[in-house]
């Protein structure tokens, strides 16, 4: 029996793994975290019977526990609740699927307690991998990449020498606005970004892959999660969705990960691994398929993308503040209050407006994440 703990569990990740452990009777769901939605959390604990369950906001976590009185599960709160999970003795694989910067602390509590790592928050990396990284070395730690492009990576890199690697293809969508132009963008809507061609996603995620920030974002987390510099990164846009990822040998074989858009597999894998586990659900079928393509990311209409690499190339804290302003921005944008054209406006804005840290503490990546946040609100008002 492997005893797992989700944090993000209401989220599109959190409920997808729950499927999962549904059809896997030895998977046992020890802890569960989410932000605020107390009547789908309710569920879950009635369901899968964790032993504690924690919720983000006080008011919430105040709801959950008159709602569950009758039940025996531990109600917790805030980060001092994330904590508590991450260091549980009996949990043995922490799914990081929580959207935000939160999830740093929790995840370096998991390794520190040697918890095997499922991750799914990309803020983690992005942010602190400079951090996170060794430190996983050092406690003997294994990361394993729930991300869909990153887990086709990761399994093809699988059984190879790392230092035989000469580049890795980071394949991208495109997204529901491939092809368009920077002026064509201008009049885009929320309604229209939100309608991703190949997968369903969160709304924030979905935007992202509609700037492309999305694959900025991952590119950061390749540099850190397979040891690659950034020029042996390259992104291939891929309507079809259906290679994953690839990866480039020094004597020129490429090896690939296929399969449907569905995002249960990558998270199976991250699970079960090294093993693999016997998946309902539409299978590759290349006849129908007939066609796979590629092209070149547009980095002149979709500079989220260019100003990603620029990002991690400066390192230190300006990853943060790429991640940070973006994250604000795409809140406001689906507030309908700046357009989508704004959002990597204002995180170019925000990165020119930085001093970067060389080589930041947790403490100083949350703080030039609350400085990039009131920067954001000052350049809108």
């Amino acid at each position: 029996m492997k005893k797992i703990a989700v944090l993000g569990s209401t989220g599109s990740i959190g409920t997808q793994t729950l499927d999962i452990v549904r059809i896997n009777e030895d998977l046992k769901v020890v802890a569960l975290a989410a932000g605020s939605n107390v009547e789908l959390m309710e569920k879950q604990i009635r369901e899968f019977s964790p032993r504690m369950a924690v919720m983000w906001s006080e008011k919430a976590c105040e709801d959950l526990r008159a709602r569950v009185a009758d039940t025996e599960v531990k109600i917790g709160c805030g980060m001092e609740g994330l904590l508590e999970i991450a260091a549980m003795e009996e949990m043995e694989v922490l799914v990081t699927a929580i959207v935000g910067m939160i999830g740093i602390r929790p995840t370096i509590a998991a390794i520190e307690n040697g918890k095997t790592i499922a991750l799914a928050n990309k803020e983690t990396l992005v942010t602190a991998g400079h951090i996170i990284m060794p430190l996983a070395e050092k406690k003997k730690v294994p990361i394993l990449p729930v991300d869909s492009e990153h887990s086709a990576i990761f399994q093809s890199m699988n059984g190879e020498p790392a230092g035989r690697v000469r580049k890795i293809l980071l394949t991208a969508s495109g997204g529901p606005f491939r092809g368009k132009t920077a002026n064509e963008l201008k009049d885009m809507k929320v309604e229209d970004a939100l309608k991703h061609p190949n997968w369903a996603m969160g709304r924030k995620i979905t935007i992202d892959s509609a700037t492309m920030v999305n694959k900025g974002l991952e590119v950061m987390e390749a540099k850190w999660l397979f040891g690659v510099d950034l020029d042996r990164i390259e992104v291939v846009v891929h309507p079809q969705s259906i290679i994953h990822s690839m990866v480039e040998y020094v004597d020129g074989a490429v090896m690939a990960q296929l399969g449907m858009p569905d995002m249960k597999l990558p998270i199976a894998y991250a699970l079960f691994y090294p093993d693999r586990r016997p998946m309902d659900g539409e299978k590759v079928d290349f006849f129908k398929l007939g066609t796979l393509t590629f092209e070149k990311p547009d980095l002149e209409t979709f500079t989220g993308l260019k100003l990603a690499f620029k990002a991690a190339e400066q390192g230190g804290s300006m990853p943060t503040v790429y991640n940070a302003a973006n994250e604000r921005a795409v809140s406001l944008f689906l507030e309908r209050k700046i357009g989508f054209m704004q959002i990597p406006e204002l995180i170019g804005m925000a990165m020119e407006n930085h001093r970067r840290v060389a080589d930041p503490s947790v403490d100083e990546i949350l703080r030039t994440e609350k400085e990039t946040y009131e920067f954001i609100e000052r350049a809108i008002n």
